[in-house]
Order: structure tokens, then sequence, then C-alpha cells
């Protein structure tokens, strides 16, 4: 099943895809008013998806032509980064593979369209991409036994670029990363979510662009820690909660690795994964 979100920033229609057409998925939701109206934390709590599923075919066309495209889930509560998660992006910046998952925390007020323009931070000479997987949590996820029991603590999964300021990051972050993940607009998230059962999460193509050059290219296989060795690791520090957004890390080929120059106003950034859509942002 694939999930977006349609319409002005603050008032989105939420939609599914249904035999290739858009559907406007308010009815389903506000039948069942436990769901929260929306893609954000009780519709996944309760299992919204699976509501969905049961009547499909009575949703009415959204016709969606010259529509902003949503970030495909509502404000999450928490979005939770992993750093440094493919080895050769650890080596182009300088650190070796890490042992233990690097984790750290970006604001969820980050999360933007896929689509939306992002704004170069005051006094930023270091604006970075970084296209990456996010897992989108389904149910409480606390002490999970293995990591074999993830999957059933997913609801989907997105495509996320992870922008970042390189200075703010590293320089001046007093041994932080938050200052460099969390200005706004840094989270650009979508065009949809996609659930589990309809995609190999372990085997997905990741690219990215500037200016229609290719920057990076690679796979989510090339992972040092897979995605249900993520959620189990995590589960075991802090607890997540339904709408919750994992962000699982960035392979090489990004500024930071002195091979490219920094993102300026005026340059377009374009990422991709395999399944989970193309988006573009303009940076201003």
């Amino acid at each position: 099943m694939k999930l977006a979100r349609f319409g002005p920033a603050g008032a989105e229609v939420p939609a599914v895809l249904h035999d290739g057409v858009w559907h406007d998925a308010r009815p389903a939701l506000t039948a069942r008013p436990e769901l929260g109206g929306d893609f954000g934390p009780a519709f996944f709590a309760e299992g919204g998806a699976e509501a969905l599923r049961s009547g499909l075919a009575d949703l009415p066309v959204l016709d969606v032509a010259g529509l902003r495209r949503g970030a495909p889930i509502g404000r999450p509560g928490a979005v939770i980064c992993v750093g440094m998660n493919y080895a050769a992006h650890a080596a182009e910046s300088g650190a070796l593979p890490p042992e233990q998952p690097v984790i750290f925390l970006k604001l969820p007020n980050t999360v933007v369209g896929p689509d939306d323009d992002v704004a170069i931070p005051r006094g930023s000479t270091k604006t970075d991409w970084e296209v990456e997987l996010g897992i989108v949590i389904g149910r409480r996820t606390s002490y999970l036994h293995s990591p074999a029991d993830a999957l059933d603590h997913v609801a989907g999964f997105v495509a996320v670029n992870d922008v970042s300021e390189r200075d703010f990051q590293l320089a001046v972050s007093g041994g932080q990363w938050s200052k460099g993940k969390c200005c706004a607009g840094f989270s650009p998230t979508g065009p949809w979510l996609v659930t589990p059962d309809e995609l190999d999460h372990q085997s997905l193509r990741l690219r990215s662009w500037v200016n229609g050059e290719s920057r990076q290219d690679s796979s989510t296989a090339d992972m040092i820690f897979d995605v249900t060795t993520i959620v189990h690791h995590l589960s075991q520090y802090l607890v997540l909660e339904p709408g919750d957004l994992v962000l699982t890390g960035t392979p090489e080929g990004v500024a930071l690795s002195g091979r490219f120059p920094y993102l300026a106003a005026g340059d377009v950034c374009e990422v991709e994964i395999d399944g989970l859509g193309r988006a573009r942002q303009q940076f201003v």
C-alpha cells in the first residue's frame, strides 16, 4: 500500500493509491475517529492501514494534478537518526565504521514536503545533502527480544533528504551534531510511504543528484546496521512511538567528502529510492 498527503502545508489531504489512482482517504478516517483524521500517530497506532485496505474500492478519486506533495506522514513525535551507517560514507567523513549504531535526534518540525524549498541557514557555508531510507514506526516499541521482531513494529518506509550544515554540526557543535541537523526544513520526506509488504528494504537503490549531476548511488544492502538491527537496538535505549520517523544513514557522495561543492542558493537537489519515489528540493 502507498500512502501520501497532498495540498497546502498544514492542510494536506491524506490519500491512498488504488489501481494506479490516488483516492481520498478522509471518508475512511472520519468513519473511525480514533484514527485521528490523518496519517499521524493515532492512525498508525490504531491499525489505520488495515482500515483503508478493507474499503479501498469505496473511496472517492482524488485529483492530485497541480497539488503540492506533502510529507506522507503527519508531524512525528520524534525523528531519530543513525549516523555513519555506510562504511564508505564513514571513510569519506574521516571516521572508522562504528561498532555500535551512532544515534542523534532531529526536531520533528524539520519534516516538510518532498518538493518544498529548503532555506540555507543564516551564516551557512556548508549545507549538504544526504539521501536516506526512513522507517515509520507502526507500534509502540520497547525492549524487543530480537531483530526478528522489528518488522512487526514498522508501518512503512519513506525517502528522506537528511539535510545537514557541516560547520554547525562539527565545528561549533560542542561535541553533538544537532546544531547542524535541526534547521528549518532539513528533513524533506516522501513523496509517499510504502508498507513493508510491498518492497524489499534490504536491497533498495538510493541516489541523489545536484543540478542534474549524480552525487550518490548505492544500496541499502551496504548498510552496516540493517533496518531490523536498528529498530531492535533503538528499542533497548528508548521507546519508539507510532508515527515516529527513523533515518537509517546515508551512503558516500556528499559534499563533506571534499569531492563536491556545498549547496548554494539556486541549487536543486533530487533524491530517489527504488519504490519510494523521487523528490526535488530547490535551495533558497
